[in-house]
């Protein structure tokens, strides 16, 4: 078995450049994204060992990414590179409405990962496997790897985190929701947002939306609610656990900040609401600055946060 990080996460990397209006103008500013990794960087600044599989271009954004990862301690020795494929590119523009995403993905490295590529002994050898639906969503190479990254996974007794980040530019919604549904009864914790899964669901009640995916088969459900917090739910309890209010500037990565940050507590020993608690904090922090990779606080941050909410 692989000498795995505690948290591995499998997706697809974009090179991020977010439009802030500054003054009279706006300006680009370059960064990264891509959910699963910003879960990556997110667990590794709070102090947990995380790791990534992925593929990116022979360009200089994959260059980009292998050094952020080795800035940020985030294991890439198994991200594979593509000879011609080019590393996936996102645009985030700001409005009165919030942000919005545009992106130059078709055809990227990470959407052409195949079952046959996956390092799946890597998977085998962590605590928590995290993916997300956009991951499934990018490709069929990619939904079949994720797929078999879950077998993985589960055959190991790796706990599968999922995230169902829903984007409706990807697929249309009836395959998501078949897909997301599938893989929901098939992990340990579901990571879904209120807008996703009023979508998906039907429902909008936040009781009804968790006692469906509990009753999908997911034994942990958090229903990340932005400014509502967040509520955690498992067969026997719930608990509504309380936002920490920020003045946000940029929602970008704010959800895959809780994840990540919710893994590295629940690895680090605490309960599923001491973990909720700590992400809530992490996530709004995170809505402080522009672009979902920059404003990850690091965990010295949350905690003090924490000690003077």
């Amino acid at each position: 078995m692989a000498n795995s990080p505690a948290i591995v996460s499998l997706g697809e990397p974009l090179i991020e450049f977010n439009r802030p209006k500054e003054g009279d103008g706006w300006t680009w500013l370059q960064g990264f994204g891509g959910d699963s990794q910003n879960v990556a960087i997110a667990a590794a600044r709070q102090g947990a060992s995380a790791g990534y599989l992925t593929s990116v271009g022979q360009d200089w954004m994959g260059d980009a990414f292998l050094d952020l990862w080795k800035t940020e301690g985030v294991d890439a020795s198994r991200v594979t590179r593509h000879p011609t494929a080019p590393t996936g590119v996102s645009f985030v523009t700001h409005s009165a409405t919030g942000h919005k995403f545009d992106y130059l993905r078709k055809n990227s490295a990470a959407s052409l990962m195949t079952p046959e590529t996956l390092a799946a002994d890597y998977i085998a050898g962590a605590k928590f496997f995290h993916l997300s639906a956009i991951g499934q969503a990018i490709s069929e190479s990619a939904r079949l790897t994720c797929a078999a990254a879950i077998t993985a996974a589960r055959k190991a007794g790796v706990k599968v985190s999922y995230d169902t980040n829903l984007r409706l530019r990807l697929w249309e919604l009836d395959q998501a929701r078949q897909v997301i549904h599938a893989t929901i009864a098939q992990c340990d914790i579901a990571l879904p947002s209120l807008d996703d899964s009023q979508q998906l669901t039907g429902l909008t009640a936040r009781e009804a939306i968790v006692d469906y995916y509990l009753g999908l088969g997911a034994p942990l459900v958090a229903l990340k609610m932005g400014a509502e917090g967040s509520l955690i739910a498992t067969r026997d309890k719930r608990t509504r656990v309380q936002p920490f209010k920020v003045e946000a500037v940029d929602a970008t990565g704010a959800g895959d900040t809780f994840d990540g940050a919710f893994l590295a507590r629940l690895l680090a020993g605490d309960t599923p609401e001491m973990a909720a608690r700590y992400a809530n904090v992490a996530a709004a922090l995170s809505t402080q600055g522009y672009g979902a990779v920059t404003p990850i606080p690091r965990a010295d941050a949350v905690l003090a946060t924490l000690k003077s909410a």
